[in-house]
């Protein structure tokens, strides 16, 4: 396990970046998100989260920190890290953590959720992170396997309303639930005082990728409030 019990306890309370940009941005490369998960790492970071497999093998060399990795394969319904495929290739890239769709929708290569940790599990060393969109899914990930719980599709799949903020109302449900597994708040948490309710909430740690990694978005913020 590239992860043991003592070292995913250390990110309990912790803030996990996520460093990604999108395809045709001037920080679309994999040693620039690599540098951007470092600088994270300085700031207190307790793990980082990449998309991609060279981004996850250059931010491996860059970070001391664990780190989660995905991979996104486009734009619609199951696309972070889809595939058995996918996952593995994530593993082998050196992720301690792989992040996957963990909702209970149809996978693109016809596998269920609980066949794709379970091949994660047996064909890797690494922990698996089911990215959920409302606690049916967090249940049924929970059952099938995974390690970590995050609700990183929540208002994304149809089950719940898309929140302003961070969804608090599922963060509740599932730290009620007692699924007995580390829950990660993310999705659309861009202030401290946000990250600071969702762990209010019940989360394990927070996630927090726009806000701190991604200047054009953040860039647009300050430029509507100017304008409006």
């Amino acid at each position: 396990m590239l992860l043991n019990a003592a070292e995913l306890e250390a990110l309990r309370g912790g803030l996990i970046v996520s460093a990604q940009a999108y395809p045709g941005e001037p920080m679309r490369t994999p040693q620039t998100m690599a540098q951007v998960a470092a600088s994270a790492e300085i700031g207190g970071a307790v793990a980082v989260r990449v998309q991609g497999t060279a981004d996850i093998q250059f931010t491996r060399s860059a970070v001391q920190v664990p780190v989660i990795g995905l991979f996104k394969d486009g734009h619609d319904g199951v696309f972070i890290t889809p595939t058995i495929h996918h996952a593995l290739a994530v593993a082998q890239a050196g992720a301690h953590i792989v992040a996957l769709d963990g909702t209970r929708r149809a996978r693109p290569d016809g596998k269920t959720l609980s066949e794709t940790i379970d091949a994660v599990h047996e064909r890797s060393a690494a922990l698996v992170m089911a990215d959920c969109g409302s606690l049916d899914d967090a249940l049924a990930a929970a059952e099938a396997g995974a390690d970590l719980i995050g609700t990183t599709l929540a208002g994304y799949t149809g089950e719940r309303e898309k929140t302003q903020g961070p969804d608090l109302e599922l963060l509740e449900q599932i730290a009620a639930s007692n699924l007995g597994l580390p829950l990660i708040a993310e999705g659309r948490i861009h202030t401290p005082v946000q990250a600071r309710s969702a762990l209010d909430a019940g989360a394990f740690a927070v996630v927090v990728g726009t806000a701190i990694t991604h200047p054009a978005s953040i860039t647009g913020w300050f430029d509507a409030a100017l304008r409006a």
